[in-house]
């Protein structure tokens, strides 16, 4: 699947140029995607890394699933895209922690919070995983921009992306998976190794 220049980081798994691929839509404060996170760095990481069975066929890409319900879905996102910005190889890191962490953005904990409060929240989050020299960086992408009321913030275009992406193709609930560019309906977040193997196993034709 297609990937803007500034988002080629969220092939957080597997070679770039490996033919399959696998788009996996997380929600940070998804209960179920906080699950299947676990199960790419435990099961499917190990399989399409460093000599793993299908190291250089498969790719996975996390695609940010925003779901407005989630009040603070969009403040994490925006984490995670200027974590994306300011420390492209410490994105994944940041989304395992932030998903471990995840119950402190969830709707009642944040209920009471400005914006500005959630983004300093975030902030810490992404302190505890990038370089330090890069946290300031960090914050400056989630200020609104000087002059205008309505326009976001510096990732906002990107973020803009990943909602396009998801709308265009009918994706409406995370985790939903696509195995080369279609709904694998079948793909849970209860799957473990032997769903993850026997599923490959039928699928990866190279």
């Amino acid at each position: 699947m297609a990937l803007q220049p500034t988002l080629r980081p969220l092939v957080i798994a597997g070679r770039y140029e490996a033919p399959h691929t696998l788009d996996i839509f997380l929600d940070y404060v998804c209960p179920f995607s906080a699950k299947m996170s676990r199960t790419i760095d435990s099961v499917l990481k190990p399989l399409v890394e460093n000599g793993g069975e299908y190291d250089g066929k498969v790719k996975i890409i996390m695609r940010l699933q925003v779901q407005p319900w989630h009040s603070a879905s969009t403040y994490t996102h925006e984490a995670g895209l200027a974590v994306l910005r300011v420390a492209p190889g410490h994105f994944w890191q940041f989304s395992r922690v932030l998903f471990d962490r995840q119950e402190e953005f969830f709707d009642i904990p944040v209920s009471n919070l400005t914006p500005l409060e959630i983004r300093e929240k975030l902030a810490e989050v992404a302190a505890s995983v990038i370089p330090a020299d890069k946290v300031n960086d960090f914050k400056e992408l989630l200020k609104h921009k000087p002059g205008h009321f309505n326009g976001g913030v510096a990732v906002t275009d990107d973020l803009k992306y990943t909602i396009k992406f998801s709308r265009q193709n009918g994706i409406h609930v995370s985790p939903t998976v696509l195995w080369d560019g279609l709904v694998a309906n079948d793909i849970s977040s209860a799957w473990g190794e032997k769903e993850w193997t026997e599923f490959l196993t039928h699928k990866v034709v190279v």
